[in-house]
């Protein structure tokens, strides 16, 4: 008990010794690892429904964390999802909303991303993977040792990560060769798993951000994963998958790239639980938010079938499609301690909520550009969660002979209603909680008139000219 006849400043100082022992590591910052599968489609991982083979360790962040149910990429493609991510600006008024030529696709300098966000807070930054923003080598913006990260191990650029034996990777704006023949997503892993290593060993708080080139379109796989999957699906062995990479390197033929898929994905748990391992062995786990997420759709590439998987999970569309199957995301979140284990949420979230998100978790100033909304109070189930009016995601298509990003779709939840429209097409409207599928187009059903006028109303508004 603290007499109450000390002076107000003593009785002050003994109060904070008594409760030093309360702000121990859940008042210190978080750690934060963000794991971007690539092309990975909503029903690929065991604990959204895959049944041909199991994702375990990924299905622990789901058990021990929470399951989104409607979290959508930031597009349908790689570099214009990515740079909703990074900048909190959903795809309608963002700088990037197509697939652009490398040397145009860099983070605009004056927009404060996400970990430039970080290291203002005295966080230590890492991405390890594939940036799929503009070359990595240094000099220029481009680089994401540019844009707010301290370190990068991986893809020199998009183009070069469509190999999964590249000739060389970037290390920290350095070229580092490679045999042609090696493997290349454990390197990255590798470099990952040193940065939470070293970060944690130094006691400095991190964010560690691997867009893992896992499964994107060339079927590749350790061998002996390889192998053991042919084993399982001998009936495709007389498939051939192919894929092109960029210039000077190759990507080699497939045999079986069924079974490749199904051992990429096995390779990719595998990573994942490496991961959640090395967490508890550093004593930081409960100190830790892991989230995993998909920048687009599953893809129809290099041999792989989505539909033998059910990889978009009974959702139409795919990787290129504004259908729900190309911009739909599993979304998995786990911080043991703070987010509460096996909870699903049907919250409407998307990209461009990840920065807000983050930005009040390290109770930092959201950045003036963002347009989405926190789902802080989702996660930790404190406080009241703010609502989208609508969630919407604008896709274009680069024509080379204009130079120009050409309107090709466009996308738009809101409650239950989804519109699509394809530039050229009419208009169609879906209710996603009767029709998940997009089975029924209700646009032309007089019942739903008003609700089509609110969705044109909407599209109107979220569109904006290009920067």
């Amino acid at each position: 008990m603290i007499r109450p006849d000390l002076r107000p400043s003593m009785r002050c100082f003994l109060l904070f010794l008594l409760l030093l022992p309360l702000a121990g590591p859940a008042a210190e910052k978080p750690n934060i690892i963000y794991i971007l599968a690539d092309d990975l489609g909503y029903g690929d991982l065991s604990c959204y429904g895959q049944e041909k083979f199991e994702t375990p360790h990924i299905d622990r962040l789901a058990t021990e964390g929470m399951r989104f149910t409607r979290h959508y990429s930031g597009n349908t493609v790689c570099s214009p999802s990515r740079a909703v991510l990074m900048t909190g600006i959903e795809s309608g008024r963002n700088y990037l909303r197509s697939n652009l030529p490398e040397a145009r696709a860099a983070l605009p300098q004056e927009l404060t991303v996400l970990p430039e966000v970080f290291q203002q807070a005295g966080y230590r930054t890492g991405a390890f993977g594939k940036w799929g923003l503009g070359v990595t080598t240094r000099g220029g913006p481009q680089n994401p040792l540019e844009q707010g990260f301290d370190e990068f191990c991986g893809c020199k650029s998009q183009i070069i990560a469509h190999t999964y034996y590249p000739s060389r990777i970037i290390r920290n704006g350095k070229e580092e060769m490679l045999d042609g023949k090696t493997y290349s997503p454990p390197i990255m892993m590798e470099a990952a798993r040193d940065f939470i290593r070293r970060s944690a060993k130094e006691k400095k708080p991190f964010f560690c951000y691997i867009p893992t080139t896992v499964p994107h379109a060339a079927m590749q796989a350790p061998a002996a994963l390889h192998a053991k999957w042919r084993k399982v699906f001998p009936q495709f062995d007389d498939v051939i998958g192919k894929y092109g990479a960029g210039p000077g390197e190759t990507t080699p033929d497939v045999v079986n790239p069924i079974a490749g898929f199904a051992a990429m994905m096995e390779y990719l748990d595998g990573e994942v639980g490496r991961i959640l391992d090395l967490l508890v062995e550093l004593g930081i786990d409960d100190h830790t938010l892991v989230m995993f997420a998909s920048d687009n759709g599953a893809h129809m590439e290099g041999g792989h079938r989505p539909e033998f998987w059910d990889s978009t999970g009974g959702l139409r569309g795919h990787k290129r499609d504004m259908h729900e199957g190309g911009i739909r995301t599993p979304m998995l979140a786990r911080w043991p301690g703070h987010i509460a284990a096996g909870r699903t949420t049907d919250h409407l979230s998307g990209f461009d909520d990840v920065l807000p998100t983050l930005c009040g978790l390290l109770g930092e100033p959201v950045p003036a550009q963002s347009t989405g909304l926190s789902f802080l109070p989702t996660l930790l189930g404190q406080g009241n969660q703010p609502e989208h009016d609508y969630l919407h995601i604008e896709f274009r298509k680069f024509n080379d002979e204009t130079q120009t990003q050409v309107l090709e779709s466009q996308a738009l939840c809101f409650g239950k209603w989804k519109v699509f429209r394809a530039v050229g097409k009419p208009l169609e409207l879906y209710n996603l909680e009767d029709d998940p599928a997009e089975a029924h187009d209700l646009a032309d059903d007089p019942a739903c008139a008003a609700v089509v006028r609110k969705a044109l109303g909407y599209l109107k508004e979220a569109s904006r000219p290009l920067p």
